[in-house]
């Protein structure tokens, strides 16, 4: 047993033994220095110190609890769980600073079933309606896909606050209702609660995802109007928006103005310009994060690059790249990093060796990254001469055997070179397996209006006017290039 081992243990002795010492500052100091010296045995013995100490109240054992709850090192935040169980097995009765870390707890490893027990103990001591615990169970149940829970609890919320509008419109987000997630944020300014700078960060991203430029820039302008400053996170949350949205000009604006930026920042604008086909950009503003800034980069970081090296066709750069990824920074590559590196082969025709790419990657890959090689099949070997295309999709039919995407694909690459008949026989397949084609969208904003359109649906009120407009621009087109 190791020196500091055993100062625990007679600390723990002492104070069990002593009664004239206070517990709960007894047991929260020692919880102090060793979790500031001693990291990695605060975890190990803080367990030991309360259950030692006899009859403590909650601080002690919600100190042990919060330390599992938001550790992100060694010890698993599931432990954070096992305290609980053990507290309430010695009779010691939780108060409302105990279920918080509880919630986020089970939030970070998705545990819904000992959430749901850990709520039905909250209802038990009557503290369902403390604002606290609610903000943290809404947070719980949109991490856990459950909005209707969080929209449960936020709707028998007593009292508000600025925290718990921002905890349903980010579980919202979480469960991809992105509309409603801004719904929300409207319904928040009417009620008269001020948004703050987690507000803006929250709704940024839900502009992100919609790709609603209009809606994003009305937000930045509250900000501005608001006289928010612009820390690293919101900074981070514009970049992201305006790169997602496509306006990679005033991305690049905002990202050479925000003064404190760190790796999240830097990658958002190189993710931006890779994916808008700015790969020069994207690779120069890469090396400067590295050279000038010595900002370590992570799996986003990676990300940027290899689309980067993928729209600009750069095979050598993009092999080098994600083996740098793997043995200079240590950072293992996921499905989007090998996703990224089969797209750059596929991009070369480089078919043979994407697929060996495929069958050696140290999972199995999943539809996504069979999909882009059998794009990139349709384009390269039509005739499929190398095999390739054959084994890929009887792999992505093994996978996802109802898509019909993947038998449109390879039929219309049939017909596009006349081989009718093979064209033929996927689409009859598809019929026989009663799969239909989704027919195609599209999206148009006007006005801060969003108007989608469906391939094939004439029933819109303006559509006889668009047919008009549309001749009218085709003719005009006509007689400019005659």
């Amino acid at each position: 047993m190791s020196l500091v081992s055993l100062k625990f243990l007679l600390f723990a002795k002492t104070a069990s033994s002593d009664p004239r010492t206070d517990h709960n500052i007894r047991a929260s100091s020692q919880f102090l220095y060793y979790r500031q010296n001693h990291p990695g045995l605060y975890f190990r013995h803080g367990y030991n110190v309360v259950c030692f100490s006899g009859k403590l109240e909650p601080f002690s054992w919600n100190n042990v609890i919060k330390a599992y709850a938001t550790c992100n090192a060694d010890c698993s935040r599931r432990e954070a769980v096992r305290v609980f169980v053990d507290m309430r097995r010695l009779g010691i009765r939780p108060n409302e600073h105990t279920f918080p870390f509880l919630f986020k707890a089970c939030a970070s490893f998705l545990g819904l079933g000992v959430g749901r027990q850990i709520h039905g103990d909250v209802l038990k001591h009557g503290l369902h309606f403390n604002v606290y615990v609610q903000n943290t169970l809404i947070h719980f149940y949109g991490c856990c896909k459950k909005i209707l829970d969080a929209y449960k609890v936020f709707d028998e919320m007593t009292h508000r606050t600025v925290v718990s509008w921002n905890s349903v419109i980010s579980a919202s987000i979480e469960c991809s209702w992105f509309y409603d997630s801004i719904e929300l944020f409207i319904k928040m300014r009417d009620r008269g609660f001020e948004p703050d700078e987690t507000t803006m960060v929250i709704v940024l991203s839900s502009c992100a995802e919609l790709g609603n430029l209009s809606l994003g820039k009305w937000v930045h302008s509250q900000v501005i109007a608001k006289g928010m400053s612009v820390n690293c996170q919101l900074g981070t949350a514009l970049v992201d928006m305006y790169g997602k949205c496509g306006d990679v000009d005033y991305a690049s604006l905002v990202f050479r103005r925000t003064v404190h930026r760190n790796v999240w920042t830097w990658s958002s604008m190189i993710l931006g310009f890779a994916q808008h086909g700015f790969a020069g950009y994207a690779l120069q503003l890469f090396d400067e994060m590295r050279r000038n800034h010595s900002i370590k980069p992570n799996h986003v970081t990676f990300l940027g690059v290899l689309c980067a090296c993928s729209h600009a066709g750069l095979v050598e750069d993009g092999r080098y790249y994600f083996n740098e990824m793997k043995q200079v920074h240590g950072i293992s590559p996921r499905m989007v990093h090998f996703g990224a590196m089969v797209d750059i082969l596929g991009r070369a025709g480089l078919l043979e060796e994407a697929y060996a790419f495929v069958t050696k990657m140290p999972f199995e890959a999943d539809a996504v990254v069979w999909r882009a090689l059998l794009s990139a099949c349709t384009i390269h070997d039509v005739n499929d001469c190398t095999g390739v295309g054959e084994k890929v999709r009887r792999r992505l039919t093994e996978l996802e055997p109802k898509r019909c995407g993947n038998f449109v694909m390879l039929a219309n690459s049939f017909a596009e070179v006349g081989l009718w008949e093979k064209a033929a026989q996927l689409r009859s397949r598809m019929r026989r397996g009663g799969l239909k084609k989704i027919g195609g969208a599209s999206f148009l904003e006007v006005g801060g209006s969003t108007f989608k359109f469906f391939s094939g649906d004439y029933s819109c009120v303006p559509f006889s006017d668009i047919i008009l407009l549309l001749n009218t621009l085709n003719l005009h087109a006509n007689m400019i290039r005659f």
